[in-house]
């Protein structure tokens, strides 16, 4: 009797297991190719400045606001030192009959007197209520209708105060200059008016250029 030779038939490979290895593959191949996409760019080295401007330093620059640079200049401006005596001199013998003659040396000469008062041989109780008095008398004389005498009045009693603190052998002229504020309307409308404002700023920017020497 004949053999019958029988096999088995080979099982296909299940469909799932195919699906299953597909799925690793391509969550193999999207790794790399994510990770290659998210790589952060290395860094690059930093570059050293000549001195020279460069397309974004002219931008930015630019692109700076108008008030940051009124801020700079405000903040230059409070820097500025005040009038020298001899700037202060020289101040007076301008024009007289300039509309701002009186009030701007007024402003000059109390931004100067107000920082010489803080120097060491004037530190005296009586010096700084005179200083006070003359920033409180020419405080407002910008504004109209204000009065100039208080402010020239303020400028002789404070130069006194310093004198007699220091400069004692300097006491005719600073009697000389109180006088003189004491005479003073406050007007500047007539010629001999003006005239009277520009000797009281010469004999005070005197006074104050003695001061500025070794004390008596």
């Amino acid at each position: 009797m004949a053999e019958i030779n029988i096999q088995r038939k080979k099982s296909s490979p299940s469909p799932w297991l195919i699906v299953i290895l597909v799925a690793l593959a391509l969550a193999v191949a999207g790794y790399f190719v994510f990770r290659n996409d998210t790589a952060e760019t290395p860094p690059l080295p930093p570059v050293v400045s000549d001195g020279a401007s460069t397309p974004t330093d002219l931008n930015a620059s630019k692109a700076m606001p108008a008030a940051d640079g009124q801020a700079v200049a405000d903040m230059a401006a409070a820097d500025e030192l005040p009038p020298t005596p001899e700037e202060l001199e020289a101040y007076a013998a301008t024009d007289p009959a300039q509309p701002e003659y009186a009030r701007e040396g007024l402003r000059r000469f109390t931004a100067t007197l107000v920082r010489m008062a803080d120097r060491a041989e004037f530190r005296d109780p009586n010096v700084n209520e005179q200083r006070d008095q003359l920033t409180s008398a020419t405080a407002r004389i910008d504004e109209e209708g204000t009065s100039l005498r208080p402010g020239f009045l303020a400028v002789a009693s404070l130069l006194k105060a310093m004198q007699q603190k220091a400069y004692p052998n300097e006491e005719f002229a600073a009697n000389d200059l109180s006088l003189q504020a004491s005479q003073f309307s406050g007007r500047t409308g007539t010629v001999q008016e003006r005239e009277w404002v520009q000797n009281f700023f010469r004999h005070a920017a005197q006074l104050m250029k003695t001061m500025g020497g070794p004390t008596s």
